[in-house]
């Protein structure tokens, strides 16, 4: 559940400084922004090396924006798979 919330937050964080490059480029929103979507980048990362067995799922934690969402779906796989063996 952490990591889920982390994925969305790192997701929704990166859209938001996008948009706002993309529009007004206001300072204000970024510097609000920038540090929450840091964070939450940093969350995901030690989340995915927390739970994650493979190496490939947690690389795929650094790739920034949907890192967080590739992880999610790598671990369902790796327990549909572990409850099949």
């Amino acid at each position: 559940m952490p990591l889920r919330i982390a994925a969305t937050a790192e997701l929704a964080t990166l859209l938001v400084l996008f948009t706002n490059l993309a529009t007004v480029h206001s300072p204000v929103v970024a510097s609000a922004i920038g540090p929450v979507h840091g964070c939450s980048y940093l969350f995901v990362i030690v989340l995915a090396i927390r739970e994650a067995r493979s190496a490939g799922t947690r690389a795929a934690a650094l790739i920034p924006g949907v890192g967080g969402l590739l992880v999610l779906r790598r671990l369902a796989t790796e327990r549909r798979r572990g409850r099949a063996s």
